[in-house]
């Protein structure tokens, strides 16, 4: 037991020195390549410090008001997307469930081709209208999702992906009818796909408040997430109060989902990947799993981030084109393990 409490406490200390080291090396690479030495003196001196020599003014602003708050918001969306593919996997009981399998990627597409054939321009809480209309779309879609799946004031694992399929097939169809109606949208098909490329201090700051929230929630939560994962007799046996636990842990995993989807575009595959990912090296136990999952979230998206801004400079690869690449293969590779037994 203490052998494998010093593996999981290891395994912690690590990840984090990794993202660490993964943010320093995500500054330095994009359309402008930075040298370490600018980037240190920058870092250590600040924005704008009196250290600085004016010709490292254009290295500041790029370094801080560029790809500072890229890097910060790209690990505010992994950690929101391994969270809540945590969730989802543990009340699901499917370790191929992922954040957008209740329909939160698919209603969150539909709000913000809604929001952009509307024309809405507009800033609310620092959220411009197609993020507000994403999270709004995404928030609508798993309430219908849930409402469609509660028969005698119960839901089943069955019932809730069975709808999650359905209302995503639709809103697929409400996507593309908009697409073909509105003409023109190359930069929302774009976004659709996933993007940072419009990553801002003021999106870190709306997005925060839903990571430091939701991580600590399901943190909180551990415990009986542990215990669903051994069926809803036992559950319930230990003392949880399975519908109401699921129900609002799924609403939790929701709005995380949203949250990342408002910002980030339909980025997949971290939610199915960095849960399965820590199981391999703490095991199942929650306690573990939660914060070492939040990591690895944070670390996956960065470093998806790095070639998606560097590879065709000064044009950006979709975040979602760099995760299909990273993702299938391991998707297929649960799937072969899984019908091995």
């Amino acid at each position: 037991m203490k052998r494998k409490k010093k593996q999981q406490v290891f395994a912690l200390v690590s990840l984090f020195v990794i993202l660490v080291l993964l943010c320093f090396l995500s500054i330095l690479f994009g359309a402008v390549l930075l040298s370490p030495a600018d980037t240190w003196n920058s870092l250590t001196c600040g924005y704008n410090n009196v250290c600085s020599t004016s010709s490292n003014i254009f290295v500041d602003t790029l370094i801080w008001q560029v790809r500072m708050p890229r890097i910060v918001l790209a690990g505010l969306v992994g950690l929101l997307l391994a969270l809540s593919g945590v969730i989802m996997q543990g009340v699901l009981r499917n370790p191929l469930a992922d954040p957008y399998i209740l329909g939160v990627s698919a209603g969150g597409g539909v709000g913000a081709v809604l929001a952009q054939m509307l024309g809405l321009n507009f800033v609310f809480y620092g959220m411009s209208a197609i993020p507000l209309f994403a999270f709004l779309g995404a928030l609508i879609a798993v309430m219908i999702v849930y409402g469609l799946a509660v028969v005698s004031g119960r839901t089943t694992t069955e019932t809730l992906l069975l709808s999650g399929v359905a209302v995503s097939a639709f809103c697929s169809g409400l996507i593309s009818l908009m697409v073909i109606r509105g003409g023109d949208l190359q930069s929302i098909y774009f976004w659709l796909l996933g993007s940072l490329s419009g990553a801002s201090w003021n999106q870190v700051i709306t997005l925060l408040p839903y990571a430091i929230i939701g991580l600590g929630i399901t943190y909180y939560y551990s415990k009986d997430l542990n215990a669903l994962l051994l069926g809803e007799e036992i559950a319930h046996s230990l003392g949880v109060e399975v519908e109401k636990v699921r129900f609002f842990l799924l609403i939790v995993a929701s709005f995380m989902a949203a949250a990342a989807v408002s910002v980030a575009g339909m980025v997949g595959f971290i939610g199915l990947m960095i849960p399965h990912f820590v199981r391999l090296i703490v095991g199942p136990h929650h306690r573990w799993l939660v914060p070492l999952a939040a990591l690895s979230g944070m670390l996956l998206m960065i470093l998806a981030d790095i070639p998606a801004r560097s590879i065709l400079a000064p044009m950006e690869l979709p975040l979602g084109v760099v995760m299909a690449f990273i993702g299938a293969p391991f998707f297929l590779y649960l799937l072969r393990r899984r019908s091995n037994y």
